[in-house]
């Protein structure tokens, strides 16, 4: 499933740039700006940081035009003074009804800093798509409003993060964790550290303070020739 974001006619750079940003952060690249004020638009084009998805965002002179290859679009809105008629999604529940879709491009849709987006616009959408707040507070800004959208949407099943745990770091093998633990037991014994356990005991203890902080292959090997090095001076 692809995603495009849609910005109707925003207005702050900075927010625009922000927009940008997330989308990046969480693995989406297509920016779509409807109908931006010129001299806001250069500047958030030519900021610092904003890389190649501003560069490549697709300035467009409606909403009709920023849909055209879409199969279905979400306007994202607070609910208050709204005469909504379409479903009405919360953030919270999007990736459930993502699944359901027989789609495959998704239009977020998010209105200018200031009024949000017209009824027009929302009536043109094919789905409302909220975020809920307090009822004090029914608005979010539109940075805050795209970065939220777009990591509800890394969580989805098919998400393929740049780096994971499982990734980064090999871990070590049992002979090389045995290999570490006989050594910081030498030390345990040249400096009659837990004196009080027996060797079984205090191999143990060892064993489990390793399984409670699982180390990598490369921290464990650090470790040990730390360990191997007091050794060797003692």
């Amino acid at each position: 499933m692809n995603f495009c974001v849609i910005l109707v006619r925003p207005r702050d750079p900075n927010n625009i740039g922000a927009c940008a940003r997330a989308m990046s952060n969480f693995g989406l690249s297509d920016l779509r700006v409807v109908e931006p004020f010129a001299p806001v638009w250069r500047e958030a084009t030519s900021a610092v940081g904003a890389g190649d998805i501003m560069q490549n965002a697709k300035q467009l002179d409606s909403l009709d035009e920023a849909l055209h290859d879409t199969t279905f679009s979400l306007a994202a809105t607070a609910l208050r003074n709204r005469g909504i008629v379409q479903e009405v999604i919360t953030l919270p529940h999007l990736n459930e009804r993502l699944k359901e879709l027989p789609t495959q491009k998704v239009a977020l849709v998010f209105g200018n800093e200031k009024t949000g987006l017209s009824n027009e616009d929302i009536e043109r959408c094919d789905a409302i798509l909220n975020i809920p707040t307090v009822a004090k507070q029914p608005s979010i800004n539109l940075a805050q409003a795209v970065i939220l959208t777009c990591y509800e949407l890394s969580r989805r099943d098919d998400f393929t993060p740049l780096r994971s745990v499982n990734e980064t770091e090999d871990q070590p093998t049992d002979r090389q964790r045995e290999m570490f633990l006989n050594a910081v037991e030498k030390l345990c014994e040249k400096t009659d550290l837990r004196n009080d356990l027996s060797l079984t005991q205090r191999k143990s203890f060892l064993r489990q303070m390793c399984a409670r902080h699982p180390l990598s292959t490369v921290q464990l090997f650090f470790l040990k020739t730390l360990v191997d090095r007091l050794n060797q001076r003692l």
